[in-house]
Formats: C-alpha cells, sequence, structure tokens
C-alpha cells in the first residue's frame, strides 16, 4: 500500500468525526492531498472518491462550493464526487459543469435533461459541448440558453438544432444577434433570417452570401430545399385570373418596365406581385411579403437579381412610399442601396429565396 493510500485509510477512520471544523479540516486535507503532484491509480482514486464524497456531502454550501471549484480544473478528478457536485445547488455545481473535464457526455445531457435553467446556462458555456450535449440544451433551453449556447464558438450544434435555434429567433429578437452571428450556422438557415431581422443584420447576411464558396451554395441549397415549408398561406381570390393575364402579356412580350410600374400605380397588386415573381423567378408568397411589409432592402436585392434598371427600382419605391412621410428621401437613400449592392451578392441571395418556388414546382408536378 502507497504512503497516500495508508494516510487516506487513516482519514476515512477521522471521517466519523462530529466537529464541523475538524471535517472542514478533512476535506481540505484530503484534497491537498489529491493535488500533492502524485498521479493516482484506480484503488487510490476510489479512496479519494469514496472520502471526499462523504466528507463534501455533509459539509455547507460554501464549503462544497470551494471543493467544487478547486476539483473543477483537474487533469483527472474522482467521478462520482464530480457527478453529485454537478448536480448540486447552482453555487456548487457552476465550476463543475463549466469547466470539469471528469463530466462524460452520458453526464452532461443527463444533467439537462432534469436540472433547471442555471445548470443548462453552465453546461452552454463549456470550452466545447458536442452536439448531442447541445440538442439535450435545445430541447430543454428557454431562449437565454437558447443565446448562450449559440454565441459559444465551441458549441458543436447539429442541422436539427440549427433548424429549432432559426425557428425560435423567427419569434424572439433577442435571439437574432445570436443566430446572424453564429459562424457554422448553414448559410441556407441564415438566409431564413433575412425578413425578421433588422436591416444591420440583412447587411451581413447578403456579405455572408457574396463570399460562399459556389460548391458550398450548391450543397446549401440542396439542404434546405428539404426545409422549405409550403403553408405560406391561401392565394388571394383574383389570384387564377391575374396569373393568366399576366401569362398572357408575358407570351405576348408585353412585360416591360412600364407595364410593371402601371400595374403597381395602378393598385393592380396581384397582377403585379404574379409578374414580379415570374421575372425575378421568385415565388408568389416572397414577393407579397416584400410588398406587404415595405421590405425595400429586399425588394432591391430582387431587382437587382433580375437586372431590372434602377430607375424602375426607384419607381416602385416611390409607389410603395406613396403614403409614407418624405418618401422622395427615403426613395433616394434606398436608391444609394441599389447602387451600391453588388450584384453578384444579390444573386447568391435571391436562390435562396427561389428554394420555395422551386420545391412547389417540384410538389406540384
Amino acid at each position: 500500500m502507497s504512503e497516500d493510500s495508508s494516510r487516506l485509510h487513516d482519514l476515512i477512520a477521522l471521517a466519523g468525526e462530529t466537529s464541523s471544523e475538524r471535517r472542514r479540516e478533512l476535506l481540505r486535507g484530503v484534497t491537498d492531498m489529491f493535488f500533492s503532484g502524485e498521479t493516482h491509480g484506480p484503488a487510490e482514486m476510489g479512496l479519494f472518491d469514496a472520502v471526499l464524497g462523504k466528507l463534501a456531502s455533509e459539509m455547507e454550501v460554501a464549503v462544497r462550493a470551494e471543493l467544487a471549484d478547486r476539483m473543477s480544473d483537474a487533469e483527472a478528478a474522482p467521478r462520482s464526487l464530480m457527478r453529485r457536485l454537478a448536480a448540486d445547488e447552482i453555487e456548487v455545481s457552476r465550476p463543475v459543469l463549466e469547466r470539469s473535464r471528469a463530466l462524460s457526455d452520458e453526464d452532461l445531457v443527463q444533467l439537462a435533461r432534469t436540472k433547471g435553467q442555471d445548470h443548462l446556462r453552465a453546461i452552454s458555456q463549456r470550452p466545447t459541448v458536442s452536439s448531442v450535449v447541445s440538442d439535450a440544451i435545445v430541447e430543454r433551453g428557454d431562449d437565454d440558453t437558447l443565446g448562450l449556447l449559440l454565441r459559444n464558438s465551441g458549441a458543436e450544434l447539429s442541422r436539427k438544432a440549427h433548424e429549432r435555434a432559426v425557428d425560435r429567433a423567427a419569434a424572439n429578437p433577442d435571439l437574432h444577434e445570436a443566430v446572424v452571428g453564429r459562424e457554422q450556422l448553414p448559410i441556407d438557415l441564415l438566409n431564413e433570417m433575412y425578413f425578421v431581422v433588422e436591416a444591420r443584420l440583412r447587411d451581413r447576411i447578403t456579405s455572408a452570401n457574396a463570399a460562399i464558396d459556389p460548391a458550398r451554395l450548391e450543397a446549401a441549397l440542396a439542404a434546405g430545399r428539404k426545409r422549405v415549408a409550403l403553408g405560406d398561406g391561401a392565394l388571394p381570390a383574383d389570384y387564377a385570373e391575374s396569373e393568366a393575364a399576366v401569362r398572357a402579356q408575358i407570351a405576348k412580350g408585353d412585360m416591360g418596365p412600364r407595364v410593371l410600374a402601371a400595374m403597381l400605380r395602378n393598385r393592380e397588386t396581384t397582377r403585379f406581385l404574379i409578374a414580379l415573381a415570374e421575372l425575378a423567378d421568385i415565388d408568389f408568397h416572397t414577393a407579397r411579403r416584400i410588398l406587404e411589409r415595405r421590405e425595400l432592402d429586399a425588394l432591391a436585392i430582387v431587382c437587382k437579381a433580375a437586372d431590372f434598371d434602377r430607375s424602375l427600382f426607384l419607381t416602385f419605391t416611390v409607389l410603395i412610399l406613396d403614403r409614407a412621410d418624405d418618401a422622395m428621401t427615403r426613395a433616394k437613400s434606398y436608391g444609394d442601396l441599389y447602387n451600391t449592392l453588388p450584384r453578384d451578392a444579390a444573386l447568391r441571395t435571391i436562390r435562396f429565396w427561389r428554394m420555395r418556388r422551386t420545391t412547389g414546382d417540384v410538389a406540384a408536378a
């Protein structure tokens, strides 16, 4: 038996000491012995586990928290002890959950499935979080917890977890920055965020699209088509009639800029949207959302990708802002945006918006 093992056996005998102060001294003494610099074999590690666990279980929170903080940085720590500390009150468990390498993914998943939000947030801030652990956190974590996980560059999220994060961010602006700022977010899911985030974050999305490798773009489009939903809402009552009229005009070659502008000016909204969707090769629902919400930066992307003249885009802008205050000034600012928007970035962005149209055509075939 080694000297440490002999001393541990002596300490086990002393662990029956009823004095709280004496037991605290014993706990610190055993902890000091653990960090004495020697490598502990399985038998000694088992003894440390038994003694530290017995002593810690009867100590107050402050003492357990001190032990947890010290043991969390150990290269190899007694696993039973660390699992017990990890499941303790958050004042005790936080350093273990955030730092200890003694916890396995199975341990962390079990904790994520059974403990509260404070514990989940601590796990979310580990230097590395595996996808299986992240899945459990996304499943049970609230939006504050999800935000912490998304901001952790060391957290690996599965495709499913990223999809759930995007769905939740669509309903909670507090998550927008965390989702858009996540480098590991699949590019097709990043583009889903375009219509729900503010202009500053939209610029980051179009910039990311401009820089994406063509091969990665194709892979992202393929992945996105599997997710696209077709239930965008009912078509307007005059859709069939308007579609027939627009297709007839296109067949005759009578669908130039002036015709489009006239439709919008005359409040032939459904015809305008069908024509815009056909000429820009996007789906009707995306076009309708852009018009109804006055998403003029999105309209700039559509017009740029369709190679419409800047003057046509400005005409659209003025007509859409007809009831808004200071329409001409706002139109000028969007005109400047149109000038600076790279067509390549517009083309890549709109390819993601075309996924619904492509998928819908396939479904209808």
